[in-house]
């Protein structure tokens, strides 16, 4: 026999199971899930979603549906705050690029076959496309 819920009860469960869902919530997921075992129609569900989503109107949180459901995320207007808590880390280059950008900077101009005969091992273009991207080094023949 289902359970009955009310509008307040609704309302606080559904917004604890998108919040704590690693993953968006659709309504069906929603209703399969923490709602399967209440008496619930697709429109009530919905109309709570809606109401979540006004009560969250003005706050750094908004409720967004996606195309794969229901979540939580900061409002787009606070990001460039809200990126100082996460500083932005430097990328970690391999010892392949390394090296081979020291040939280059000892060595220069270098071509691609000297720096292949130095490091006994041939340049990949992954490396190469790396140097060009961060503008250390330009082609020039």
């Amino acid at each position: 026999m289902a359970k009955k819920i009310n509008e307040q009860q609704l309302l606080q469960l559904v917004e604890a199971a998108i919040f704590a869902s690693d993953k968006p919530l659709s309504v069906n997921d929603l209703q399969s899930t923490v709602l399967e075992s209440f008496e619930l129609t697709r429109k009530r569900l919905q109309q709570a979603l809606s109401q979540l989503q006004q009560d969250y109107l003005g706050r750094g949180i908004q409720l967004i549906e996606t195309a794969s459901g229901f979540r939580f995320q900061t409002r787009a207007d606070l990001s460039e705050y809200l990126a100082l808590l996460w500083p932005e880390r430097s990328p970690r280059y391999s010892r392949a690029v390394l090296e081979t950008l020291a040939l280059i900077a000892y060595r220069q101009p270098i071509t691609r076959g000297e720096i292949e005969e130095v490091r006994g091992v041939t340049v990949s273009s992954q490396i190469m496309r790396t140097l060009l991207e961060r503008g250390w080094v330009k082609v020039v023949g």
